[in-house]
């Protein structure tokens, strides 16, 4: 069993000016504990981007801390292999017409320096609903909330829609971070406008609009519906290699240095 991280220290929930809660997920329990399977999937068998590590439901990789919050830790075993953890939530949430949702999370990173971080991987982001009825990637609508690779100090936002040629990819922004310590990421879903092309999602770091895609910016009602019209579910978790950060090296390191850890995640409605 890996050791408790010291420096845990739990913090409350935020309010929103102009926003109302409607959902929140915590992560009370005791030290080393898994997670409530009645608010959360925890996921195993999947095999995307050529990542490394296989997901599995030991609480060596997925546990809730004793102090109010859950570590995704990545773990590496003697031969080489790599097992880490991923989460999604059981429920689903639709952005409201004529109002503006917002889904959020409080979350921090192992403190690891930048060289020992190659291939890790860290994510909270929100997939479609429909993506569990059998609607294939990326036609079923993602979210990317933020994305983290190589322990670089900077997040990436990017919605992903439409056929595998994924006409939204390109639409990600990059926002510099200042530590691994506590930080607020969210998305904000904007339908106040009745006319779809005026409608926005926008990505946030600390309250501070960091991306923003409308849907003119995509011209296609029905690749906009995906992103803006329909139910999603949240995922938190960490990879090991895959297309995009690459393999993990030699001075790679696992445990609670290259974590991801998670106060919370909440849905929010404008009122």
């Amino acid at each position: 069993m890996v050791a408790i991280d010291p420096r845990v220290i739990a913090r409350a929930v935020s309010t929103v000016a102009g926003f109302k809660q409607i959902w929140l997920g915590t992560f009370d329990g005791n030290a080393g504990s898994a997670v409530d399977t009645g608010v959360w999937n925890i996921m195993t068998d999947i095999h995307v981007n050529n990542e490394m590590q296989q997901y599995t439901t030991s609480t060596d990789n997925l546990r809730l801390s004793g102090n109010g919050t859950l570590q995704i830790i990545p773990l590496k075993s003697s031969d080489g292999k790599w097992t880490s953890g991923r989460i999604e939530s059981t429920s689903s949430y639709t952005p409201e017409d004529g109002k503006v949702a917002r889904f959020q999370s409080l979350l921090r990173f192992g403190d690891a320096p930048k060289d020992q971080q190659q291939g890790i991987w860290p994510a909270f982001w929100m997939l479609g609903e429909s993506s569990r009825k059998g609607t294939p990637w990326p036609e079923c609508g993602e979210l990317d909330i933020m994305e983290r690779i190589n322990g670089m100090l900077e997040g990436h936002g990017t919605p992903h829609c439409g056929d595998i040629s994924d006409p939204c990819g390109g639409k990600t922004k990059t926002t510099p971070l200042a530590d691994n310590d506590w930080h607020t990421w969210a998305i904000e879903v904007d339908r106040k406008n009745k006319d779809w092309k005026q409608q926005e999602v926008r990505w946030m770091l600390d309250d501070k609009e960091y991306n923003k895609v409308s849907g003119a910016d995509l011209g296609d009602e029905k690749l906009w519906a995906s992103l803006a019209h329909s139910p999603f579910y949240f995922i938190l978790n960490v990879a090991v290699g895959g297309n995009w950060p690459g393999n993990p090296n030699d001075k790679t390191v696992d445990g609670t240095k290259s974590m991801m850890e998670v106060q919370y995640l909440a849905a929010y409605t404008s009122t």
